[in-house]
């Protein structure tokens, strides 16, 4: 039982006394560099950390562009921010909800330092048009942890162990992935107050360091995400025969896609999620409002990227973890069928 096993682990540490970094951090990164057949995993304290140090290491600060999704959750275009760059906001293609890359490359001006693309909801976005313009690329991999799709286009990737994420810890954690030994090392710097060795302060960085207690329990639960993400793969695939026949637009499979979330565009969006929550069934709008309309970043109006604002009205997932049993499958399908009828 995997619960004995996390357990066993939180226990070893507890009694280790060791609690931040250590043996179980380390191991985690050579773990999951391997997974992902990637040089350097570098352990930070959160996803919105793992951008935050992904972009510290590329240099990004005030006076510079960041060019991205308006369809992501907002640490995408957050972490830039924080450091005092501007987020650009480009639109995205309908059908993967993915960056559009034409759209990206329109916005590109002398002041782009970075391109952030999305694996949204699991499925690798298209970098090959972004790669050619020689502007640093880092993936933001969040919702793609296992996919075997990661690093084609980016110098960097980060990762989130957000408890939700396929591969969840039991609070915040994350990790950035490069091939790249000098931004490898530039990351490990920001990650502990830019000081090596400790006391001597080259950079301004932050403490952006994993908890040994995550790093464990992420172990234990990494021997399980392959199977995990298997199973949300075949049951997207039944969710696409069982649907097959709704008003609903469903989303297409892809190579190294880890189905993060089962995600369709919806007619009578809200009351069908109304309809669904009246059945018990869990659904999420991902997401709402997109992130070049947010209050804190003015400027933008409605129209501005028509597809991210029309996904943002009509977008609805519907669970697709792999602790589905075939009923609730088949029961999640027929009250959506039930609905439309």
């Amino acid at each position: 039982m995997i619960g004995t096993e996390i357990e066993a682990a939180v226990r070893r540490v507890l009694e280790g006394g060791h609690y931040i970094m250590g043996e179980d951090v380390a191991a985690l990164e050579t773990e999951l560099a391997a997974d992902h057949k990637h040089p350097h995993a570098i352990a930070v304290s959160s996803g919105t950390d793992a951008l935050l140090a992904a972009l510290w290491a590329l240099g990004i600060g005030p006076g510079d562009e960041v060019i991205t999704t308006a369809m992501s959750f907002f640490a995408t275009a957050g972490a830039a921010a924080r450091l005092g760059a501007t987020p650009v906001f480009a639109d995205i293609d309908p059908s993967t909800f993915n960056l559009d890359q034409g759209s990206a490359i329109s916005r590109i001006t002398p002041r782009t330092k970075a391109i952030i693309p999305v694996h949204l909801f699991g499925r690798v976005a298209d970098m090959d048009r972004l790669r050619e313009t020689g502007i640093p690329i880092i993936e933001d991999a969040a919702q793609a942890v296992g996919s075997s799709g990661l690093g084609t286009g980016g110098k960097l990737v980060t990762l989130s162990f957000f408890p939700s994420k396929n591969l969840g810890a039991a609070g915040d954690a994350g990790m950035v992935l490069t091939s790249d030994p000098e931004l490898a090392d530039r990351v490990r710097l920001y990650r502990t107050h830019g000081s090596r060795p400790k006391y001597v302060h080259h950079v301004v960085g932050a403490n952006l360091r994993m908890d040994t207690l995550q790093a464990a329990i992420l172990r234990v639960k990494r021997r399980h995400l392959a199977t995990w993400n298997e199973q949300r793969r075949s049951n997207a695939a039944t969710y696409r025969e069982l649907l097959a026949a709704t008003p609903l637009m469903l989303p297409a499979d892809a190579a190294g896609h880890v189905w993060h979330h089962f995600v369709v565009r919806a007619p009578k969006r809200d009351e069908l999620r109304a309809y669904l929550r009246e059945r018990e069934i869990e659904t999420e709008v991902y997401y709402p409002l997109p992130l070049h309309l947010q209050p804190c970043f003015p400027g933008a109006k409605e129209g501005d990227l028509p597809e991210a604002e029309r996904a943002s009205r009509d977008v609805l997932a519907l669970p697709v973890h792999p602790d589905l049993t075939p009923a609730q499958l088949q029961y999640v399908a027929e009250s959506v069928t039930s609905f439309y009828r």
